[in-house]
């Protein structure tokens, strides 16, 4: 299967080439660069085959799109149609989520969260926490069953420091990236901001973990993806994985479990 999958969140776009199901590349930017997506977007589908035997000339692959960014969205689709005269297909949209949902409204909740989880439950087959710390942090739990009940949303990092300066009246903005802590307790303002929102993100996680087993009854795997996770990876000992780009690994997965439902 031939495929542009891309993931469009609030921050960043990410964009994947799979050709004969292998991935060729990933890529990420952010969507204030959305003026570089054309050319990411024309280079990956020159190398997706044409439609063998076909009357005329046709790529045989698709783009397939999971997107929490709406505005964002209808660009990208502008740009496929321009460029390469191809409609996006939106999952949640054109393509089904790809696992049970168990919350009480599906349409609610971003299709990140919905593909990520359905990628890791494909590949662990039982209860697992899937831990993605982007613009905003969420944590989801998918039971043993396969069935996706929902989880956490709480600030990213950045939203965090954003909110500390602008709500208070000598907290400076924290500008760097949040870093593993040098000294626990911090020696300076920024150096205590920044050791604040790592220890709040690693307990955030350590705890909902904690919850979310004493709810089903047991352990369940951890899988940490996003932009921030691997900060926190030295005191995340209790995570199982750290997998980079887990949506966009989902979206490929929801298109390719449409596609074999539609055969049956």
């Amino acid at each position: 299967m031939n495929m542009i999958a891309m993931d469009i969140g609030n921050t960043n776009i990410t964009t994947g080439l799979f050709v004969s199901d292998s991935e060729k590349f990933i890529e990420k930017i952010s969507v204030t660069e959305i003026d570089k997506l054309a050319d990411i977007l024309v280079e990956a589908w020159e190398q997706i085959p044409f439609v063998e035997m076909a009357k005329e000339k046709k790529r045989d692959g698709v783009i397939v799109v999971s997107s929490v960014n709406n505005e964002t969205a209808k660009v990208v689709a502008d740009i496929c149609k321009d460029k390469l005269d191809e409609k996006i297909k939106l999952i949640g949209t054109d393509i089904p989520l790809p696992i049970e949902m168990g919350v009480e409204n599906s349409s609610e909740v971003g299709t990140d969260r919905v593909v990520a989880a359905a990628a890791a439950f494909a590949v662990i087959e039982d209860a697992v926490v899937i831990a993605d710390f982007g613009t905003a942090v969420t944590i989801d739990l998918v039971d043993e069953k396969g069935t996706f009940l929902g989880g956490i949303i709480a600030p990213g990092f950045s939203i965090a420091a954003d909110a500390l300066n602008v709500r208070t009246d000598k907290l400076p903005k924290l500008d760097l990236q949040v870093t593993p802590p040098k000294n626990y307790a911090g020696g300076n303002t920024l150096e205590a901001i920044n050791n604040g929102l790592y220890f709040a993100a690693v307990g955030l996680l350590r705890t909902t973990v904690e919850k979310y087993a004493e709810d089903i009854g047991k352990w369940p795997q951890v899988i940490a993806t996003g932009g921030a996770a691997s900060v926190i990876k030295d005191d995340c000992d209790f995570v199982d994985s750290w997998v980079s780009n887990l949506p966009v690994r989902g979206v490929v997965l929801a298109y390719k479990k449409f596609v074999e439902e539609k055969i049956e």
